[in-house]
């Protein structure tokens, strides 16, 4: 579970409302609970959330968002990448490489659970040139960059759009305002005026709380996927040019914070 982003949420959400409800006057606090219904309009969601939903729906094809929900699961549940663990994993090989011979590594290979690491084994134990495997993984990660790009590509847009409906709303308030303003009536203005500001409440409080932290999560979950497999192929082109094993974890080690080094804390 990506507990920062439940608990940035619950604290987004907590101090708005916290921010509507309280008051302060003469000194003295009190919360008024009915100000939350001040924030309330079916039109104003209307128009921010269904007018954003359908221009993300019309930008995207069908086949595209029918993961969209797969991709909101993986923001909130994220799989775990524990770029040491793999390190220590290409040490273990490497020492079985160098004491055994590559041939050796296919039946580690054919154990391993991460389908990049078995391909990458795979690649040298076939006896392949270093510089073409180099050039097979170096594109197999431009492919996964891409991909990734393209599904966190809804939560981004819709960062953009909610603000852009907002205003919108706004605008459509502020005319069917001026429109029906009754000038025998000046306190209808405010009334008015407040209902049109609604909408930019709605678009700047779901783009920033909601779609920007998603987008935010699936990034972070890339760049961690991305070390990993930037370890991985590090790690199997030394085993292939015959690397000692301690000579790989300090390389591969250089890629992480000194305070995750293994080999420093020996």
């Amino acid at each position: 579970m990506n507990l920062s982003l439940i608990i940035g949420w619950v604290l987004s959400f907590g101090l708005v409302i916290f921010g509507i409800i309280f008051k302060m006057e003469n000194g003295s606090a009190s919360v008024d609970a009915g100000a939350i219904m001040n924030f309330v309009e079916v039109q104003s969601l209307a128009i921010t959330i269904g007018g954003t939903l359908g221009c993300l729906i019309a930008s995207f094809p069908l086949s595209y968002l029918k993961g969209v929900g797969k991709r909101l699961g993986m923001a909130i549940k994220p799989k775990k990448y524990d770029p040491t663990k793999y390190i220590s994993e290409i040490v273990d090989y490497a020492q079985v490489a160098r004491t055994r011979g590559l041939l050796a590594l296919e039946e580690s290979a054919n154990q391993c659970q991460d389908p990049f690491m078995k391909s990458s084994l795979m690649m040298i134990v076939d006896a392949n040139d270093p510089e073409k495997v180099r050039g097979m993984l170096d594109d197999t990660i431009m492919f996964m960059c891409e991909r990734h790009e393209q599904g966190r590509a809804f939560f981004e847009k819709g960062v953009s759009i909610f603000p852009a409906f907002g205003m919108l709303g706004t605008l459509i308030g502020l005319i069917n305002m001026l429109a029906s303003v009754d000038l025998t009536n000046p306190a209808a203005l405010t009334v008015g005026m407040a209902t049109a500001l609604i909408t930019t409440f709605y678009g700047s409080l779901f783009a920033n709380v909601i779609f920007a932290p998603i987008g935010m999560a699936l990034k972070n979950l890339h760049e961690d996927e991305l070390l990993c497999m930037q370890i991985i192929e590090e790690g199997v082109l030394a085993i292939a040019g015959g690397s000692n094993p301690r000579y790989i974890q300090e390389k591969l080690e250089f890629m992480l914070p000194k305070s995750q080094h293994a080999s420093d804390k020996k």
